[in-house]
């Protein structure tokens, strides 16, 4: 599977309303534009409503699938969108023009938000030239150091957005710098941990097995000339990294040296989040976004 066939799929899943907190952005509409035009989800708008159909009106779009809702402060669109997942009137929430705090405030807010009592994990899906499959990175952006029952909830996070897309037991590698368990190496001791929570049904519907290191995790050439046997060594699904700047090193090194493309979202609360930055391509943006509607239950 490709990640062009995750539009496809999205498009088959009929009624899926995205809501987008803070809406009058460019880029932003330009999203809206495209998943529009691929009938991938309709679309509710929480913004300055004068500047929405400013951009709405300069892209040409006709407003047939988009609710505009008139807000004056980026805290309510926050506020609007996250109760509008709430209420289902949406099945996914978008961030637009507002910051990244001010979206996860009011997804994390005890009376309207969107907690479930899980962790919160950044989940992104790449699609690595000449490479046989998907490669899942977790987590690149949430979670700062996750101590180890953080980092089992990070892989039922990853599991679910892997199934969403067709990733039946996924096979995942907990990534250290070496493929044995070392005492003064903190990734080893958790990632044989998750291995063992694994094997005695703590964590389901996966095949875990780590440590790995990156190499041993996903060439099956290294993790034989290594002499490692393991139902996920040289075919890992899911890369589970060991902290916040590791994953987003090896998020930051697919995209900008393997010319890797990626959809990604926030995973963990009632309804996918797509949390796109100002320096994600328009393409990924998109992927984003089907890849939210595909995770939509």
């Amino acid at each position: 599977m490709k990640l062009e066939d995750l539009l496809t799929k999205a498009a088959q899943l009929e009624d899926k309303t995205v809501a987008v907190a803070q809406a009058e952005d460019e880029e932003v509409i330009e999203a809206v534009y495209t998943s529009l035009e691929k009938r991938l989800a309709r679309f509710i708008l929480f913004g300055e409503e004068e500047k929405i159909r400013f951009y709405l009106k300069e892209k040409g779009i006709r407003e047939d699938g988009v609710k505009i809702v008139h807000t004056t402060s980026k805290e309510m669109s926050a506020e609007m969108a996250v109760k509008a997942v709430k209420a289902r009137e949406a099945d996914v929430l978008m961030k637009g023009n507002i910051p990244t705090a001010t979206i996860l405030k009011a997804v994390l807010n005890k009376e309207y938000g969107l907690r479930t009592g899980k962790v919160l994990s950044h989940v992104a899906v790449f699609e690595v030239p000449e490479y046989d499959r998907f490669i899942i990175v977790t987590d690149a952006a949430m979670n700062i150091a996750p101590d180890l029952h953080q980092k089992s909830q990070i892989i039922t996070n990853a599991v679910e957005i892997a199934n969403s897309i067709e990733i039946n037991l996924p096979k995942v590698a907990p990534i250290a710098a070496v493929e044995t368990v070392n005492p003064a190496m903190q990734a080893t001791l958790d990632a044989a941990a998750l291995t063992q929570m694994n094997k005695r049904g703590q964590i389901k519907n996966c095949i875990v097995d780590g440590p790995l290191a990156l190499d041993n995790a996903v060439s099956m050439k290294a993790a034989e000339h290594k002499g490692i046997k393991s139902e996920v060594a040289g075919q890992a699904d899911v890369l589970l990294v060991p902290a916040i700047e590791a994953g987003n090193i090896l998020y930051k090194s697919l995209i900008y040296f393997a010319k890797a493309k990626v959809g990604a979202v926030i995973a963990g609360a009632k309804a996918p989040i797509v949390l796109t930055s100002r320096a994600d391509s328009a393409e990924s943006k998109l992927y984003s976004l089907a890849l939210a509607i595909c995770s939509a239950k």
